[in-house]
């Protein structure tokens, strides 16, 4: 297939500064002879994960970033916590280097205390974590990426990719109880938030790139944090402020798999002192979705914990008005993630704003659902994928809003497949794309899973193949449930847990001051205006 028509070429990355386009002969974009594997749900990512770091032994390599860290959150029961499982890696003799998000206050819902006692943790065990502040004003590393290297096995060698987090709240499973570690989200969640979320497993060349990702962070000169304060308090409690060299990179691993995988990013055009590898910025992320949309004909379909900022939805926007065969499926948290008196409305009036812009572009062809687990407890969505037309799959840390963008540190894949699937409707369907979207659909929709073409899948799932039937299907299943809420939830519960999204309804107080507010004062992602980054993608 032409790789460079859904991918970007490398001069289309838009920096030429990173080493990430130079490591292959001819310097290709992307690397091919790649297994991807997706990992739907933090329990699925965490056992494998516990199992690969157990596996390492003295000498390997183990890397890792993080919005944020708890080191108590367990990865598979008691005995497993983060922080413990890393520590008695670097105490067998793993090279463990991590990169944490220092992060705001705690008082604003942030993870400062949780990432410092992270990194003091693996700092006594051998290994080392930095608290990482080097962002643009108002912005964050929201990257979240781990790197397993065998020092003499390099088939094992494995990189992780997408939206999980060491931390709380995410160890959540198909049935979306929630994670027993829980931190609260609003009220509509309950004590233990139901949480749906992807990380991807890449095997093959690729894990040199997602490590040269890592290594480009870890060797930045500048300071962890330009504050004269936080500097000083670092002095003063001696912490480790400063990256030890790490060792040359090995070899790429060898090609195993059908898969092509281009890596893409956001970083900001970071005031007074640029990242040496990104010195005006880096939003190959905007840019991979702008140009993947520009050839969808049928269907998008995208599951987003955000969905903001109808600058950001204007290629999804776009791509509808120009072909009226494609449709389009969005997957999104019933409820904001905060309650508050302001942030509440502030957020529902940025996805008010974006949703506008997509259903004036489709009107029906564009239709917005959220999950629910089978008690009827919503189930926030922290899933950051979307798949077009079967083909152009993409899963990582990045949500569609301008933060993502243009502002924070993220990571994505953009993946294609060599194997074309055999199932009909063809039109260049390829087997992974086809197979992410059909497990995420399966599972909102209660159906059996199948594997791939050939396996046994159920007769409902392998009509979801067709993109129209796939879009009623949803359809259905939201119209049945939500008809059997309005009926007094009378007889057995329909399947699926699908809800057609509704924005909630505002007192008319809150709603008359969110408005001026929000167009005064911040753009749709709550970055005040100050701190937005203006240029385009």
């Amino acid at each position: 297939m032409n790789r460079g028509a859904w991918l970007l070429e490398r001069g289309e990355r838009g920096n030429p500064a990173t080493r990430l386009d130079g490591r292959r002969p001819g310097g290709a974009a992307w690397t091919s002879g790649n297994e991807v594997r997706p990992l739907v749900h933090g329990a699925t990512y965490f056992a494998e994960l516990l199992a690969g770091i157990r596996a390492l032994r003295a000498g390997d390599l183990l890397l890792f970033t993080d919005w944020r860290g708890d080191p108590d959150e367990r990865l598979d029961g008691p005995g497993t916590e983060i922080g413990t499982v890393l520590c008695r890696a670097a105490e067998r003799g793993v090279l463990v280097k991590g990169l944490l998000w220092r992060s705001h206050l705690d008082g604003l819902h942030f993870s400062q205390e949780e990432n410092r006692r992270f990194g003091e943790q693996l700092a006594r065990a051998g290994g080392e974590c930095l608290l990482d502040m080097r962002v643009r004003p108002g912005g964050s590393h929201h990257q979240k990426l781990v790197v397993l290297r065998h020092r003499d096995r390099p088939l094992l060698d494995v990189a992780y990719v997408g939206g999980i987090d060491l931390c709380h709240n995410r160890n959540d499973d198909a049935a979306h109880r929630g994670d027993r570690q829980s931190l609260p989200l609003a009220s509509a969640y309950g004590p233990h938030p139901p949480w749906h979320d992807v990380q991807l497993a890449l095997r093959g060349p690729v894990v040199g790139d997602v490590e040269a990702v890592f290594r480009e962070r870890w060797e930045d000169p500048a300071p962890l944090s330009r504050s004269p304060l936080t500097r000083l308090r670092e002095r003063l409690a001696d912490e480790d402020v400063s990256a030890d060299p790490l060792p040359p990179q090995a070899p790429d691993p060898p090609p195993c798999g059908p898969h092509t995988v281009q890596l893409l990013r956001t970083y900001p055009n970071r005031l007074l002192r640029g990242y040496p590898f990104a010195p005006d910025g880096e939003r190959s992320i905007a840019r991979g979705y702008v140009k993947a949309l520009a050839r969808a004909r049928s269907l998008v379909y995208l599951e987003d914990q955000y969905l903001w900022s109808p600058r950001v939805v204007a290629g999804f926007a776009r791509a509808l008005r120009s072909h009226p065969a494609l449709r389009m499926i969005a997957v999104v948290p019933t409820v904001p993630e905060q309650d508050g008196w302001l942030t509440l409305p502030m957020n529902l009036i940025g996805r008010i704003n974006a949703l506008a812009e997509l259903r004036a572009a489709a009107g029906d062809r564009v239709a917005v659902y959220g999950l629910e687990n089978r008690a009827g407890t919503p189930v926030y969505v922290h899933a950051k994928v979307c798949v077009i037309d079967d083909i152009w799959a993409c899963a990582g840390s990045d949500n569609v809003n301008l933060r993502s963008w243009t502002h924070d540190s993220e990571l994505s894949c953009a993946v294609l497949d060599e194997t074309p699937d055999p199932r009909p409707p063809a039109g260049g369907a390829r087997v992974f794309a086809r197979d992410l979207r059909l497990e995420l659909m399966r599972e909102h929709l209660d159906l059996g899973t199948g594997t791939g073409p050939g396996d046994g899948v159920p007769e409902a799932g392998a009509e979801l193949c067709d993109p129209v039937a796939a879009f009623e299907a949803f359809a259905a299943a939201a119209r049945a449930l939500d008809a059997w809420y309005a009926e007094g939830r009378r007889g057995p519960r329909p399947p699926g847990r699908l809800r057609r999204y509704v924005p909630q309804e505002l007192p008319p107080v809150r709603r008359f001051l969110a408005r001026p507010l929000h167009r005064a004062l911040v753009d749709p992602d709550g970055r005040p205006l100050g701190m937005r980054l203006r240029r385009t993608f």
